[in-house]
């Protein structure tokens, strides 16, 4: 990125926000412009000086950095939040998903890709480290496995045919498309998902993701 890109950071603790100070001011295009001990802080702060990025802690006394998140993505949907944190369990993760945030990364993340965090979510592209995107997988895999059983797949043998197709489905390839893969008509395509879903007793699209994941007739590498 050429422009430079406007930080705040908000962390309660004098040390973390000064040693942060130092990694991303080291690259040329970084500048803090500004910083906040606690959600409220950091409110004011963002309203007053219109950062391009917010590196927020979660942990804080009043207002903690999640609620801090939500509310200023109420005001501003345009606000681009990494959140910085000591927190890498399942329970945080959906609450900072939820938040609106861009950017999960932990504290005890490297340098190099804390400087690809902050300069992926200034782009406006969404960034996880690489253990915050091992749990995202890991528990959607468990997930798509939970609600297997309870939706009680049917363990029916699929025809040649149809496992093709229902790997394309689960590929993401429209009706239209697998049709033009495969060299057969629309109506044919058609007429093979609604056989797939009937024996597999799966009423959705999702679901038939969920069974190819479980399967393991797609992977998610």
């Amino acid at each position: 990125m050429k422009n430079t890109i406007k930080v705040l950071i908000v962390d309660d603790h004098e040390v973390v926000r000064d040693g942060l100070k130092g990694i991303i001011t080291s690259m040329g295009n970084i500048s803090v412009i500004g910083e906040a001990i606690d959600g409220d802080s950091a409110i004011k702060a963002y309203t007053s000086l219109k950062p391009d990025l917010v590196i927020m802690d979660i942990s804080m006394p009043g207002m903690n950095g999640i609620d801090a998140t939500k509310f200023i993505k109420e005001k501003d949907p345009d606000a681009k939040i990494l959140i910085l944190t000591m927190h890498d369990n399942q329970e945080y993760l959906n609450q900072i998903i939820r938040s609106g945030a861009k950017g999960f990364v932990l504290k005890n993340t490297d340098k190099e890709e804390l400087l690809e965090a902050v300069r992926t979510v200034a782009s406006g592209e969404n960034f996880f480290s690489k253990d915050i995107s091992k749990l995202i997988i890991d528990n959607y895999i468990k997930s798509a496995k939970d609600t297997e059983k309870n939706d009680g797949f049917k363990e029916t043998p699929l025809t040649k045919r149809e496992i093709e197709i229902l790997k394309l489905i689960a590929s993401g390839y429209s009706n239209q498309e697998i049709a033009n893969i495969l060299y057969i008509s629309y109506n044919t395509v058609d007429t093979h998902r609604k056989n797939i879903m009937h024996k597999l007793t799966i009423k959705n699209t999702a679901g038939l993701v969920r069974y190819a994941i479980e399967k393991g007739l797609i992977s998610l590498n």
